[in-house]
């Protein structure tokens, strides 16, 4: 140690050079609807990698719980494409029901619970048996599917009918109808699973449910400057685990809503590409990324800064989106 550094600024230059190390490198998958693909970028390079090609119109998208699968639903085959991630490879499929469109693994079981918009059912997977074991029936065109962190409570969002279902998965029975905003489409719990939130397209709100009540305990508006209200349709959410902050997707307004999960109070809005609908965190939730159906690309928000650091093209109708760290 030269006289001039002392123990105190050694210290701090070693965590400068620690804090100047690049984050772990990770993979973001992006479900193409109509380019009937995933796509795989990198995320220290933000650049695709490569597609996976997987059956027609590809939508929801999610993890097996040590995620060496990744599991597609293709609503058009009627079927979810299991993709091996090592690989990169499609390995198998599941049985789903008609028009899979949005789909939740259980927490700690090889269950996927899988929305039918065509014949108003959920169909409960075993990914396991590769086998159908259960049916639901459940509103007018089912869409969103959101599941409690202890794996107690399912809750189906149905389009049509304009409910959140509340669905005891021990019993595979609805216990709960929750009447909410027009055209809802997504139902995220929040991490401590005390409330659900759940997205209205067409009403315009979020709609924040007690799970143990069953009661809506506030409704969050969304208000662009210069956006006509129409254009302002929510639907992604993605609710970070540490409680503070929650990122709603707004649809054709191309924006993305930064909302105070405790005050429920809009932050700040996201400019983002055209026709956003899915969101996904980040492992360190320094970056949001978004899908944007009608400009065909990605959008990376810095959360930090509040600002989008790049556009990236990623298929054609991106629609999901999932991180595996």
């Amino acid at each position: 140690m030269t006289p001039m550094m002392t123990r105190s600024t050694l210290t701090i230059a070693l965590l400068a050079g620690v804090l100047a190390l690049p984050a772990q490198a990770y993979s973001i998958y992006v479900s193409n609807e109509r380019s009937n693909d995933v796509a795989v970028v990198k995320s220290d390079s933000l650049t695709l990698e490569k597609r996976i090609e997987v059956g027609r119109r590809p939508r929801g998208i999610t993890f097996s719980h040590d995620m060496s699968k990744l599991y597609v639903c293709v609503g058009d085959e009627d079927r979810i494409d299991v993709i091996d991630v090592a690989s990169g490879k499609v390995v198998d499929s599941l049985p789903s029901g008609p028009d899979p469109e949005l789909f939740v693994l259980h927490p700690n079981k090889p269950i996927l619970y899988v929305a039918n918009e065509d014949d108003n059912m959920v169909t409960v997977v075993d990914t396991e048996k590769r086998a159908v074991i259960g049916e639901i029936q459940v509103g007018v065109e089912p869409e969103g599917m959101g599941i409690s962190p202890d794996g107690k409570w399912l809750v189906n969002t149905s389009e049509t009918t304009n409910m959140a279902h509340f669905i005891d998965t021990t019993t595979l029975q609805i216990t709960d109808n929750v009447l909410v905003d027009a055209r809802p489409r997504v139902a995220q719990f929040t991490s401590d699973g005390k409330h659900v939130w759940v997205s209205s397209e067409i009403g315009g709100t979020v709609s924040i449910i007690d799970v143990g009540t069953k009661q809506i305990i506030k409704k969050i508006g969304f208000e662009v400057r210069g956006v006509p209200k129409e254009s302002i349709q929510p639907v992604g959410i993605e609710l970070t685990a540490d409680g503070k902050r929650a990122f709603v997707a707004l649809g054709p307004s191309n924006r993305v809503a930064e909302v105070d999960q405790q005050t429920h109070e809009v932050v700040r809005y996201h400019l983002v590409g055209q026709r956003v609908w899915n969101l996904s965190l980040s492992p360190d939730g320094s970056r949001l990324y978004t899908t944007n159906g009608v400009s065909n690309d990605m959008s990376v928000i810095d959360v930090a800064a509040g600002k989008v650091v790049k556009s990236l093209p990623v298929g054609d109708s991106p629609w999901g989106v999932v991180v595996k760290p």
